[in-house]
């Protein structure tokens, strides 16, 4: 694994399951990780864990949806001359409701949480540091396959993707490479509670884990990895591929 003691990163949505765990994996490699989150209680409480570790990190209560609270965040960084070397979006909020009961409200949250909110962080970590950064777009299988109900949610993830490849695009002639990962199924607790139908659905022969994603993260951040841009890497031990028949 690569030293990271003079990298900041921002991981957003990082107080709970994936998010906690990409922190926790860049926290370890000596990098300075900015947490953000809107659930303030388990942030704090991550950020003292980190502390008592010897690890460095900052939480900030921030709410992904309100565009003025991610100015003010990028203005303090600017204010403090301090340069991002890797954003992962992962902030996320997910839906599951019925078409008829979809409503207009609910439809802005998913998509002002789980894609506006990378547009405006990608746009404003841009402006603090032109070159070298790496950008991660935590979208979903759900961009790619779908179940009754998740309309909102896998039109954001979806959405996503498409980001990412427009930003990458965009971005290029700076020297800043933007990649998405979509993870497939991801359990974030009780992983010994599984079935083994469970595991069985995947050619791995193993529900996936959030350190499977955390890893795929330190690797595109990687500086040696600059080849691998506008990307979305599909981690879901091939249970999107998998064919099902019922014989």
């Amino acid at each position: 694994m690569p030293n990271l003691k003079d990298k900041e990163v921002i991981v957003t949505g990082a107080a709970n399951g994936i998010g906690k765990v990409i922190s926790e994996h860049y926290a370890l490699q000596g990098a300075h990780i900015w947490m953000i989150d809107v659930d303030d209680k388990k942030g704090r409480k991550l950020e003292a864990h980190f502390s008592e570790k010897g690890w460095r990190s900052t939480f900030v209560h921030l709410d992904v949806a309100s565009p003025k609270e991610i100015q003010r965040f990028f203005q303090m960084l600017t204010e403090k001359n301090i340069r991002i070397d890797t954003l992962i979006n992962n902030a996320g909020v997910s839906s599951f409701v019925s078409l008829d009961e979809l409503d207009v409200e609910e439809w802005d949250r998913v998509l002002n949480t789980n894609v506006r909110s990378a547009m405006l962080f990608s746009k404003s970590v841009v402006n603090i540091k032109n070159q070298g950064i790496s950008i991660i777009n935590i979208a979903s299988t759900r961009a790619l396959m779908s179940e009754p109900g998740s309309e909102a949610y896998a039109a954001s993830k979806g959405a996503l993707v498409a980001l990412t490849h427009a930003l990458a695009a965009s971005l290029s002639s700076e020297g800043i490479r933007v990649n998405a990962i979509s993870p497939g199924w991801i359990q974030n607790e009780n992983y010994d509670q599984l079935r083994e139908i469970d595991h069985q659905q995947h050619w791995s022969k193993r529900v996936g884990k959030p350190s499977d994603i955390a890893r795929a993260c330190l690797f595109l951040s990687n500086d040696e990895n600059d080849f691998i841009t506008g990307e979305n890497l599909v981690i879901d031990g091939g249970m999107t591929r998998k064919m099902i028949y019922n014989h």
